[in-house]
């Protein structure tokens, strides 16, 4: 590493260099993502929604009137929610999501967006666009493409070292991966 001191260094005040620019790096998205989400938190909250809860919500936006299963909002979502069930919960105590049983298979409960949830993120879009141009609005167009790139590339290698570590831990317990994953590990 080098003798500069980074911004990051400064912000989290941090007198020693970073170990690696990989460190750095994964440290710097760690932080960015904090700072990002607490501006969201921020903007959602006078209409009494936390980032979660909103990410739900343009889930089941997205998924249109036929609605979803509980687990497929769960692999949809931006972070990892341990209780998806109690987060649809007070999203439905609230007026903004319905569920029902599904009429070919009663075992499966739909999630759907109901139309106070419709205006709710309708009322929200503006603001929201707002709010992202904003936070890159220092950057160039080309930037933020060739920034979605690099996080695209990061995630992919993380998701696949995770899987990895999955499989690998399965094993040395004795157990299949999905397994493993199914049990919380």
């Amino acid at each position: 590493m080098t003798d500069t001191t980074s911004a990051l260094q400064i912000e989290l005040k941090q007198s020693r260099p970073f170990a690696s620019y990989a460190e750095e790096a994964q440290l710097g998205v760690l932080r960015t993502a904090e700072v990002l989400g607490r501006g969201t938190a921020e903007l959602l909250r006078p209409y009494g929604l936390t980032p979660t809860q909103y990410n739900v919500l343009r889930i089941l936006r997205g998924a249109g009137p036929e609605g979803l299963p509980c687990a497929e909002i769960g692999t949809r979502m931006l972070t990892h929610e341990p209780d998806v069930t109690r987060l649809l919960d007070r999203l439905q105590k609230v007026g903004l999501i319905a569920r029902e049983r599904a009429a070919t298979d009663r075992r499966v409960v739909l999630t759907r967006i109901t139309e106070p949830g419709l205006a709710l993120l309708a009322r929200l879009d503006g603001p929201v666009a707002e709010l992202s141009r904003r936070r890159l609005d220092g950057l160039s167009e080309s930037d933020v493409r060739s920034l979605i790139r690099l996080l695209d590339a990061v995630r992919a290698t993380a998701a696949a070292i995770c899987t990895a570590e999955i499989a690998r831990s399965g094993a040395e317990a004795g157990t299949e991966p999905d397994q493993t994953a199914a049990a919380g590990g």
